[in-house]
């Protein structure tokens, strides 16, 4: 696979590459704004949500083709590239009339290939950058099978978007970054240019400057971040969402490393590591809440708390398990152990909980 840069004339190839607007086109006036105020900061890929699908109806889905007009006027005011998402064949032959520079497919539509293909189909023998944002669940295969299915139409400026995945457990994060999934990618292609969606990936305003400067220690090339002129009056992801300046303050705060890093880097190792321990401790976490909840269920049917057969056959098996998976057994045990006691401390409190 022979890939080029998404990087258009004047945009300065150096990390990080930044495309930043609001999550949707509101009005002229909004788009307008925030353009003025990214450009003015030296922002040269301008983004907008035209059309929006919404987990539930009843949301704001987008302005639809109107605001593609806005996004013209962008072009002709700030001289600003334009980007925007497409999911189907009638998205992108709207968002090609209307001149847009880069197109995007969300993460939504990476689930599912016949869409993909669907958009594939309609960009051949068109030459226009398209980033392909990772699939809402934590399929490296799936997401592979996007951008060869938009290489099989003819593209070669093809880039990534890494916005997080999908979790039932909302903790830190609004969708976890599951860091080794794009290190894997870039191994498997190492020309492919990788973009952090921090906003999408954290869900709060607080968290897209350190994952910013995540992003970069793991050799991102570039940023797609969600700015709106006044954030709090959005009409979609209000809570991710950040003004020209504070995108400004963000990325001027940013450490740009000097040397060329590789999967093989200490630091990207350590951000491997600092990412699955998060994964660990939700896990423990949701593995409490069960115990407590099985502390409930014995205290209301006046069941023992311990059941040494059940906790004998958990440690034999997870112990074996632990094996095949080349973990020491003594080592699975005493973690196992460790766990158990904290399960019967926590049942104990609920037994001994008054009504």
């Amino acid at each position: 696979m022979k890939l080029e840069s998404i990087a258009l004339p004047g945009i300065d190839t150096k990390r990080p590459i930044v495309i930043a607007g609001p999550c949707s086109a509101e009005t002229e006036e909004q788009v307008l704004e925030t353009a003025r105020g990214l450009a003015a900061r030296g922002v040269k890929l301008f983004r907008a949500g035209i059309w929006k699908p919404r987990t539930k109806p009843g949301g704001f889905e987008g302005v639809g083709a109107e605001g593609l007009q806005w996004l013209k006027k962008v072009k002709e005011e700030t001289g600003m590239y334009v980007s925007t998402e497409v999911a189907t064949k009638a998205h992108v032959e709207e968002a090609l009339k209307a001149g847009i520079d880069v197109l995007w497919i969300g993460a939504r539509t990476t689930v599912n290939p016949f869409a993909v293909q669907e958009i594939a189909d309609a960009l051949k023998g068109v030459d226009i950058p398209v980033l392909i944002k990772n699939p809402v669940n934590p399929d490296l295969e799936l997401w592979i099978g996007a951008i060869e299915r938009i290489y099989g139409a003819g593209i070669r400026r093809i880039g990534v978007i890494h916005r997080g995945f999908s979790s039932y457990d909302k903790k830190i994060y609004r969708n976890l970054p599951l860091w080794h999934i794009p290190i894997e990618l870039r191994r498997r292609m190492p020309e492919l240019e990788i973009f952090c969606d921090p906003s999408h990936i954290g869900g709060k305003r607080e968290l897209i400057a350190p994952l910013c400067q995540q992003a970069m220690d793991l050799s991102f090339d570039g940023l797609i971040v969600e700015s709106h002129c006044n954030p709090d009056c959005a009409l979609s992801d209000a809570s991710q969402q950040i003004t020209p300046d504070v995108l400004d303050y963000v990325l001027n705060l940013l450490v740009i490393r000097n040397e060329t890093q590789t999967t093989e880097n200490l630091s990207q190792l350590r951000n491997q590591i600092d990412s699955i321990d998060e994964q660990l401790l939700e896990l423990l976490a949701k593995r409490m809440r069960i115990s407590r909840e099985i502390g409930v269920y014995k205290k209301e049917h006046n069941m023992p708390i311990l059941q040494s057969p059940r906790y004998s056959e958990i440690l034999e098996k997870r112990a074996n398990m632990g094996q095949s998976m080349e973990l020491n057994t003594e080592f699975v045990k005493e973690i196992l152990k460790e766990i158990h006691e904290e399960s019967v401390r926590q049942q104990m409190i609920i037994m001994n909980q008054q009504g």
